[in-house]
């Protein structure tokens, strides 16, 4: 049995540690400065969308061309000034937490100028109207943000870069998504993936002051309000193993295209082009994403948070092919490279599967059954069931489906398992294979 600890020598020894509780504070600090940071990138992402649909609805032609030479401008903003800014900035956290990416080839993916990059870039991709979203880079801003707190701590505050990685992609994703719990659940599924590297106090302590600037900045509001669960029972089991099963086949399919597609291994015209000619490659991108949104009136175009709102509020007429054409943009936007995240179309796209099954079994609640597709979509394309229904679980106040929505994650990943490996782990092995190959170029050189 333990002895207790003696109290006064105890009290003693805490306080007396001056480099622990700078260390502390420091943490805490950039915490702060991190969750203020991606809330103010949501206030301007979300300005710079309202600004597109404006622009998009006075000139219904205007897309076809501003949305392929922002695109075009966007990548080769991103090749020429930060290439660790490109893509969804999570599997770029997941590589900086591997031992090949110590030292200075870390700040290729998280430092203070990837951190403004990817603000400014992204943005720029909403306002041009790309189907993309802002979580995912959410957690690379963030992250960048609590490394750059490492230069702020005294030597012998033991606290490592690796910890502070954790806490601020965590704390990147509670501040997104106003999910304290998302952000708890998404270091432990995602980023902690080494015994060595589990969640601790520093991660619990920056996910609450993170989620304390979101709170203050958006109250305890969830974005898509309460969602009313009627006729609650058997009638439902049908209509939510299927779109769970539905969910977990689109995601996998959705994950699969993504990792062969970014690999940039194939041997297709399309993947030569994209290696050969990025920038035109970008901007053929930009003008088939701008295509579809003028064949679905505007529907498809941005992160289709406003068209899950709608439709959980019943006020949309969704398309029999806005599936497709969400699932297709969103790949494309992508594929294009620009700094992009795909947690809300995954959301939007899950939705509106969950609507087209309500549609199809005639089933009288069609919100319940859009939240379990929001939440088995976004668990088959990230297979990380369980932050994928904490986050839709917080973010539609929706506590009456909790079961439901555990169910339709843990279904949908299990399915989207037998059809494509895990998506971020997969982008997070390209960029170290990246590092790995300039590394080997560059001893060639000497």
């Amino acid at each position: 049995m333990r002895a207790h600890p003696h109290i006064p020598t105890a009290f003693k020894k805490e306080l007396s540690d001056w480099h622990m509780w700078t260390g502390r504070g420091v943490v805490i600090a950039f915490a702060a400065f991190a969750g203020m940071t991606v809330v103010a990138f949501t206030w301007l992402a979300d300005h710079a969308l309202a600004q597109f649909f404006l622009f998009q609805k006075a000139y219904w032609w205007g897309p076809l061309l501003w949305m392929p030479v922002s695109t075009a401008a966007i990548v080769w903003l991103t090749l020429r000034f930060a290439p660790g800014a490109a893509g969804s900035g999570i599997p770029q956290v997941m590589a900086s937490l591997e031992p090949q990416a110590s030292g200075g080839v870390r700040l290729l993916y998280v430092s203070v100028k990837i951190t403004i990059a990817k603000i400014l870039l992204t943005t720029w991709g909403l306002l041009a109207g790309l189907s993309i979203g802002r979580e995912g880079p959410s957690v690379q801003i963030a992250a960048g943000v609590m490394h750059h707190a490492r230069r702020w701590m005294p030597k012998r505050a033991n606290i490592s870069d690796h910890s502070l990685l954790i806490a601020g992609g965590a704390a990147g994703i509670a501040a997104a998504f106003n999910t304290p719990l998302g952000g708890v659940m998404f270091a432990i599924e995602e980023l902690s993936k080494k015994s060595d590297q589990r969640s601790n106090s520093l991660v619990l302590v920056a996910i609450v002051v993170a989620g304390l600037m979101g709170v203050s900045a958006y109250g305890n509001a969830s974005y898509f309000g309460i969602i009313r669960v009627e006729g609650f029972g058997s009638a439902l089991l049908f209509p939510a193993i299927l779109v769970a099963v539905c969910c977990g086949l689109a995601g996998g399919l959705f994950s699969r295209l993504l990792i062969v597609s970014l690999s940039g291994t194939s041997s297709d015209w399309f993947s030569r082009s994209r290696r050969n000619f990025p920038i035109v490659f970008a901007a053929g991108c930009g003008l088939a994403v701008a295509t579809l949104g003028v064949v679905s009136s505007g529907e498809t175009f941005g992160s289709g948070y406003a068209h899950n709102r709608a439709m959980l509020e019943n006020t949309d007429h969704t398309s029999s092919l806005y599936v497709l054409l969400k699932f297709v943009a969103t790949w494309l936007s992508t594929w294009a490279g620009v700094p992009a995240g795909v947690f809300a179309p995954s959301l939007a796209i899950g939705g509106a599967l969950g609507n087209d099954v309500a549609q199809l079994t005639s089933y009288a609640n069609a919100p319940t059954l859009i939240a379990l597709g929001m939440a088995g979509f976004l668990a088959a394309v990230t297979q990380a069931p369980l932050t994928a229904f904490i986050i839709v679980m917080e973010m539609v106040d929706g506590h009456a489906l909790v079961l439901s929505l555990m169910a339709s994650a843990m279904v949908a990943s299990g399915v989207s398992r037998l059809i494509s490996a895990p998506l971020y782990p997969s982008l997070a092995e390209l960029q170290l294979l990246r590092i790995k190959k300039s590394a080997e170029l560059d001893k060639g050189g000497d």
